[in-house]
């Protein structure tokens, strides 16, 4: 496989930073000793899909650690506050301290989690993320947010909690289902379209092979994504400027995932359709855009349904989103291909607009 045993630095502010390494799982337990984690009691969060093929390879990487591990069930249903709890119920008694690290195995769902309660036991326990999914290794597991869902909408409760070290062995994504390595293509194409043309034109030239995961095409893409996600976070690390350009597609995406139901689409089908919507409306706000290229790329994105709710209460689901200040809808929208934006809805018929073109 191209590219492992490769890495490179998230560099924050005030002399702090962690390694993404594109390396094989095997490394895990080196890795970790590498970055000062102290060999002794771990705790291992995954889920039965991830457990059943890759926690063994992972127990075999953590030898001479003692690791207590905890499988949890698959899906987003699984990012809630009683899966926190669970965790806290199994952990706090195990007799860890603040130097006991969280190992995150698994997609989005796991690392969101695990991290969230890594941040809040003990009130902060060291952090691995160790992503097995394509959404994960170029996006989730990088830049430190972590949270759980609620009912009023997606990710409003969580933490910034930045790990110590993350490991994306490319090589597991050959085995991952079709929908999810498509649900995790939305966030590829999401880091092309607002910071990177050279990476647009990568994933327009190469598709074929992307689509039919051809290794060192797969290990290309992934690094080339992920560079673009550190470097974000690296600028921005709480979301107070430039970091909001990762949005793009997300505000209207989470609003289909809550009215539609979390599960209906996955994240990764959600925001590809809301960049769709989000590209309509660039075109308003942005009228020199030229987005062919743009709505090309975005259109490769299977999405398996068709949206059934309505323009108004997609619209009136963009109200609870955590990126909302002062009641007003805030949206990312390209000016052009690399060149994101970030502006406060104009009106309420701006969202119908974007919503019609989406919804046919």
């Amino acid at each position: 496989m191209a590219m492992l045993n490769e890495c490179i630095t998230v560099e924050l502010g005030g002399g702090r930073g962690y390694p993404i390494w594109f390396a094989p799982l095997a490394a895990l337990g080196s890795l970790m000793e590498e970055c000062g984690l102290r060999r002794g009691r771990c705790i291992l969060v995954t889920d039965a899909n991830v457990s059943d093929r890759w926690l063994p390879a992972s127990l075999r990487a953590l030898q001479g650690w003692d690791t207590h591990i905890l499988v949890l069930p698959p899906g987003e249903a699984t990012k809630a506050a009683a899966s926190l709890n669970h965790i806290y119920d199994k952990v706090l008694p195990a007799g860890i301290d603040r130097r006991t690290p969280v190992i995150a195995l698994g997609g989005g769902v796991i690392g969101d989690l695990a991290g969230f309660a890594a941040a809040t036991m003990l009130r902060g326990l060291p952090v691995v993320q160790v992503p097995t999914s394509l959404i994960a290794q170029v996006d989730s597991a990088i830049g430190g947010k972590t949270g759980i869902n609620h009912g009023v909408g997606k990710n409003l409760v969580g933490a910034f909690h930045q790990p110590r070290l993350v490991l994306a062995d490319t090589s597991v994504l050959a085995t991952l289902p079709k929908l999810e390595w498509a649900s995790g293509l939305s966030e590829v194409v999401k880091h092309a379209l607002i910071a990177d043309p050279a990476l647009a034109s990568f994933l327009e030239s190469q598709w074929h092979k992307v689509m039919v995961r051809e290794p060192a095409i797969v290990a290309s893409m992934v690094m080339q994504a992920a560079c673009i996600k550190a470097e974000i976070v690296a600028a921005d690390e709480r979301e107070e400027e430039r970091r909001e350009l990762l949005n793009f597609g997300h505000t209207f995406g989470h609003a289909i995932e809550r009215v539609e139901g979390y599960g209906r689409f996955t994240h990764g089908e959600a925001v590809a359709l809301g960049m769709r919507a989000a590209l309509a409306l660039s075109l308003r706000y942005a009228p020199e855009f030229d987005a062919r290229h743009a709505a090309a790329l975005v259109s490769r994105i299977p999405v398996r349904h068709r949206l059934t709710a309505s323009d108004d209460r997609l619209s009136q689901a963009m109200r609870y989103d955590k990126k909302v200040r002062a009641g007003t809808v805030r949206l990312v929208l390209l000016r052009a291909l690399g060149d994101a934006f970030v502006t406060a809805c104009r009106s309420r018929c701006d969202l119908t607009f974007a919503w019609k073109a989406v919804i046919g």
